[in-house]
């Protein structure tokens, strides 16, 4: 997630070492190079130049000057002005409406609305209790209705079969009235996209709205879109009168251009980010967490509240006591932790929350899920008494072991060697290494503060 421009402004910041103070001329220099790295990632030109306007104005102000070196001055006003363009965090959902409460999703063809529909469900369904409806008035893809129908399904949610040959706003209204009828706490309308605004695509969702009077009408963008996706939002804008705005797609995204627009072009709010296909990959956007992102300072809040949401609890205390009594960790153990890893949308989304610089260079490239897939073949390959024992494990046995997971044996020799040092890992956290582990985390924070 905004790889490109986290190496951009990662550059610029780095001309400033060895500057004895800011100066007009050198912030003017830096100034430069952060306006072309929010230009190549496709952010609005106004956007830029309010946010370089805003950036130069406080970076030359006192409160700068007092700062230990240039660089640390000028990450800490980036830092805010970056959270400052994004707007305020996410409030949710409103709710705050007689029941059934009506959400409707508009956007383009291919920004992700039916997908984002079923995570929204899974969250009233899951966290709140709610009993939710999913329909879709669009009638010109064909398997869009399919589609929604089996998510539903997936994540605890109702879906509402319309009549055949219904006209997308008779299938809202009918959808509102069936939900009515059968006592439904929200009612979630997916309506259709097109590859292009059009005028007849906005008549369509202007009367959808005008007929069951939305409490929420938020407008789904893929991250990935660019310009295309600011004029998109504005248009949708002028159309229904946005109450929020979901970024899909943010996991593939390259250059972040339209996190860091939508907000100012639209004057609505982003309430929540969509971070990978799977259903529960929806967060809540919290401007200061992607400010930390893009400038490579990690978001291990975000990764916090994701692991605990989202971890087997009562699996992790056994895995924690096992260690702090000083008993082995075993390929068991490790195969139920790759596991873990899948269900919260895989390494590549934990690690990238991390600090930079709490990851060897080029580290995350080397893994995959394709690999992690091959682990956890390679892991049931072996006998329960081998994954207890890895030391038993000679030629013999990994030849063995390889052909049952369809590997080669220097895969099975690479994970033996990747599991001892994994080893020596959790041996470091018994007795109070845990801890210890998380202070030195500190100074990775903003503010300089680990976690408490």
């Amino acid at each position: 997630m905004f790889d490109t421009l986290s190496n951009r402004l990662g550059q610029a910041v780095e001309s400033l070492r060895g500057r004895g103070r800011l100066t007009e001329e050198n912030i003017a220099d830096t100034l430069r190079q952060v306006r072309m790295a929010l230009l190549e990632a496709d952010v609005a030109l106004p956007v830029v130049k309010s946010f370089t306007d805003a950036a130069r104005a406080r970076a030359i102000g006192t409160e700068v000057l007092k700062s230990l070196t240039p660089g640390q001055a000028f990450i800490g006003v980036i830092h805010e002005e970056l959270t400052r363009v994004m707007g305020e965090p996410g409030r949710g959902l409103n709710l705050h409406a007689a029941p059934p409460v009506v959400i409707l999703l508009a956007g383009l063809q291919g920004a992700g609305k039916t997908t984002t529909a079923a995570k929204l469900a899974r969250q009233l369904v899951e966290k709140q209790r709610h009993k939710v409806l999913l329909a879709s008035t669009d009638i010109y893809r064909p398997a869009a209705m399919t589609q929604l129908e089996r998510l539903a399904g997936q994540v605890g949610a109702e879906y509402f079969q319309p009549p055949p040959g219904a006209r997308p706003v008779d299938i809202a209204i009918s959808a509102v009235e069936h939900a009515r009828r059968h006592q439904h706490d929200v009612v979630i309308v997916d309506t259709a996209g097109r590859l292009h605004i059009d005028a007849a695509m906005m008549d369509e969702v202007r009367a959808i709205d005008a007929a069951v009077g939305a409490t929420e009408r938020l407008f789904v963008v893929d991250s990935m879109a660019g310009q295309d996706a600011v004029r998109a939002a504005q248009s949708f804008n002028e159309a229904l009168d946005l109450t929020g705005v979901i970024l899909t797609k943010a996991d593939g995204d390259a250059r972040g251009g339209a996190a860091l627009s939508v907000r100012q072009v639209t004057g609505k709010p982003v309430l929540f980010v969509g971070v990978g296909e799977k259903t529960e990959a929806l967060e809540t956007f919290h401007p200061e967490r992607i400010a930390s992102r893009i400038l490579g300072m990690g978001d291990v809040l975000t990764l916090i509240e994701q692991v605990q949401a989202n971890a087997d609890q009562e699996k992790s205390a056994k895995l924690a006591a096992k260690l702090t009594k000083g008993k082995g960790f075993d390929f068991t153990d490790l195969r139920e932790q790759l596991a873990e890893f899948s269900r919260m949308g895989g390494i590549q989304a934990l690690a990238s929350k991390l600090p930079s610089q709490a990851l060897p260079p080029g580290a995350l490239a080397q893994v995959d899920e394709g690999s992690i897939r091959r682990q956890v073949g390679i892991i049931d390959s072996m006998t329960p008494g081998e994954r207890r024992r890895p030391a038993i494990i000679a030629a013999s046995r990994k030849r063995r072991i390889a052909a049952g997971a369809g590997v080669g044996v220097q895969e099975v020799n690479r994970l033996l060697k990747q599991f001892m040092q994994m080893e020596r890992v959790m041996k470091k956290m018994k007795g109070g290494g845990i801890r210890k582990l998380m202070r030195s985390l500190s100074g990775q924070f903003p503010g300089g503060h680990g976690p408490r």
